[in-house]
């Protein structure tokens, strides 16, 4: 079990030991989307839900899930992040949503990406459930990583 990182010798977790790597840029994007009908989708970004705006408490709330992950997370470690971008592109079939962290770290953001996008997408769960409680969250992956061993880009 030795090559596993997250695992001591008896097998019980533990978080890495990060103090002998060095500090590099780090950014990861990851997305996902919720799925509504065209109706719900107008009001959505009409701002005419009964929640009221949606969008910009989703991004507040994808911002502030990045900034909470190592809370959320248990082996996470905490970082300063230096930058969330959150950005919706509407879709036919409903809104996506795009996260991009940012960070001078000895380890990755991925995971702040991801919970930005995941909490990001409840939070407009939230907002519309009142007129289309069957929407649904999807599609949610890492897009991009840079920094550390190892790079990602998907297309």
């Amino acid at each position: 079990m030795s090559d596993l990182t997250h695992l001591t010798a008896d097998g019980s977790a533990q978080m890495v030991d990060i103090s002998d790597k060095a500090v590099s840029q780090r950014m990861a994007t990851a997305r996902g989307l919720i799925q509504l009908t065209p109706k719900t989708l107008e009001r959505l970004y009409r701002g005419d839900l009964p929640k009221g705006e949606a969008l910009s408490v989703a991004r507040i709330a994808a911002i502030q899930a990045a900034k909470k992950t190592s809370d959320l997370v248990p082996l996470c470690h905490p970082l300063m992040i230096q930058q969330v971008r959150v950005a919706f592109e509407r879709r036919v079939e409903g809104v996506e949503l795009i996260a991009t962290v940012r960070c001078q770290g000895k380890t990755g953001v991925e995971m702040e990406a991801l919970c930005a996008v995941s909490v990001g997408l409840l939070t407009l769960y939230d907002m519309v459930k009142a007129v289309e409680p069957s929407a649904t969250i999807t599609q949610i992956e890492l897009l991009e990583k840079r920094g550390g061993k190892t790079d990602l880009t998907r297309t």
